[in-house]
């Protein structure tokens, strides 16, 4: 009987080992269980796949291998992500798993160390200056405030159109657009305007085109861990001096803007009243960082990083979203003539579109939500996983980079009917403008991202955008110089989505709301 015991002990440690044994080599399969992926080269993975437009790549991988696809880029796991359903996975169910973003080396020194609000890791600074953006830098009282500079800026651009349109001069619409754009920001966020050329505007304008340009630039040390210390493409010099410039201007814009508290305070205290301006956005960020009680402590270098990411990230996307529309509309000018129907029909033709006649002027905002989904100026959102996770059934390890290509799911055929097609029309049912959201809420148009890392100047672009763009339907007839009248629709390279070549037209009027201008 000894025996027997000793033999069913030895039998039933056998039993349990190959039990667990199963189940390790069960989960080892489940966790190994990768989405498709294309061959790799050795060293370099599947870098040889990109291309000059990475979503454009990114859409033709997607194309052959399916809606979720891991790729090697060098040495950093990644995942494609181009489908509605699979965007929805990522950015709402498990979004816990992918609040943070990767870092890049070109990116990271010109952010002071990822120190800016888009960049920084998830976490209680993150939180903060959400809530900061939320409720005052970008919130609807501070944006209420700002209104008359979007109003003047708007009229002051378009007073420069009608002098090109008198001399039947051809316009740079992209460069124009621009420089409204930076002179709207620069204002909102430093009383100044960009567009004067001797000042302190117009040079930081200047160096944040040149810090996101550098930003933007593909750098191998991210890729391939052996060459990162080497600066092999001779970046290091380039980014200390570029962010050196910029550090220099910044700091003397805010001694000045704290000698104007400080002086504004001394005239408090003897009785001199001052007039009241509406604070700027650099004023809001000094406060609180001299703020002793405030939750979380900006450093100078926070606000700096902050103030950089609002030039570089806010004003080329309304810009060339705008062009973009332009562009389609002239090549269906039954369109443009429906727009500017809707237009006279809705505002007195002796005054200018405000932004207050937008929400009645459904067709002009169909004509946008179509420019987004085909001409996407964020084609691609960029997130890193924190931990393991899996995602339609497949397994994501930690720290791989996830791309979801907007530019892609915009095109996707099971959701969009001809989907190359413009045709702002699918936004409109018969109870007027679609319900189809930009702010995140729909996957298949996800314009502003989704979820707690969706864009926070999503409000200001949505009013910038559609004003701009109405007016100048209104306002002006736009003729293409040369060829049969059509403009080209092809992609430049750049992360904001630029053309390839820029938009040349003559304006010619035809209202006269300048009177009043």
């Amino acid at each position: 009987m000894a025996d027997f015991g000793h033999y069913f002990v030895l039998l039933l440690i056998w039993l349990v080992s190959i039990f667990l044994l199963r189940l390790i080599l069960t989960k080892s399969r489940i966790k190994s269980r990768l989405p498709p992926s294309p061959r790799a080269l050795p060293v370099l993975g599947h870098l040889y796949l990109l291309t000059k437009l990475p979503h454009q790549a990114f859409h033709n991988i997607s194309t052959r291998y399916g809606p979720l696809v891991y790729l090697l880029f060098g040495s950093k796991p990644c995942v494609l992500v181009s489908s509605p359903e699979i965007a929805r996975q990522c950015l709402k169910t498990h979004e816990t798993c992918f609040l943070n973003r990767p870092k890049r080396t070109n990116v990271d020194y010109i952010t002071y160390g990822s120190s800016d609000f888009v960049l920084a890791p998830y976490g209680p600074y993150w939180r903060f200056m959400k809530k900061l953006c939320m409720t005052e830098l970008l919130g609807g009282r501070i944006l209420h405030q700002h209104l008359p500079i979007r109003s003047e800026e708007t009229k002051l651009f378009l007073k420069s159109m009608m002098k090109k349109a008198e001399l039947r001069e051809e316009v740079n619409v992209g460069k124009e657009l621009s420089m409204l754009a930076n002179n709207i920001i620069t204002r909102m966020a430093l009383r100044r305007r960009c567009s004067d050329v001797e000042g302190e505007g117009n040079k930081l304008i200047e160096l944040v085109k040149e810090m996101t340009e550098l930003g933007g630039k593909f750098n191998l040390g991210d890729m391939l861990w052996f060459v990162k210390k080497l600066d092999l493409q001779g970046f290091g010099k380039r980014l200390e001096s570029v962010r050196s410039r910029y550090d220099a201007i910044m700091e003397r814009i805010m001694k000045e803007h704290e000698d104007a508290k400080r002086k504004k305070k001394k005239e408090e205290e003897i009785g001199s009243n001052g007039d009241e301006a509406v604070r700027d956005l650099l004023d809001i960020l000094l406060d609180i960082y001299s703020d002793e009680n405030s939750e979380i402590r900006l450093t100078r270098e926070n606000i700096k990083a902050f103030i950089m990411n609002m030039f570089g990230a806010g004003t080329e996307t309304s810009a060339y979203t705008i062009e973009w529309a332009l562009a389609e509309l002239i090549n269906h000018p039954e369109m443009m003539g429906k727009a500017r129907q809707e237009i006279d029909s809705v505002v007195d033709k002796r005054r200018l579109v405000e932004e207050s006649d937008i929400p009645n002027l459904p067709y002009v905002q169909s004509i946008i939500k179509e420019t987004m989904r085909l001409h996407p100026t964020g084609p691609l959102i960029v997130r890193q996983s924190t931990e393991d996770c899996n995602v339609n059934g497949y397994y994501i390890p930690a720290r791989t980079t996830v791309f979801v290509n907007v530019w892609a799911i915009g095109r996707d055929p099971n959701y969009w009917k001809n989907p190359l097609v413009f045709q702002p029309e699918r936004f409109i049912d018969k109870e007027g403008l679609s319900p189809l959201d930009l702010k995140g809420q729909n996957f298949e148009l996800l314009s502003f991202g989704a979820g707690r890392r969706s864009c926070p100047g999503a409000s200001l672009a949505l009013q910038i955008i559609p004003t701009t763009l109405a007016s100048m339907i209104q306002c002006f007839e736009w003729k293409v110089g040369e060829g049969n009248g059509i403009v080209d629709l092809e992609e430049g390279p750049g992360m904001a989505l630029p053309r390839a070549h820029p938009l040349l037209c003559i304006p010619v009027a035809r209202l006269l709301p300048f009177a009043s201008l």
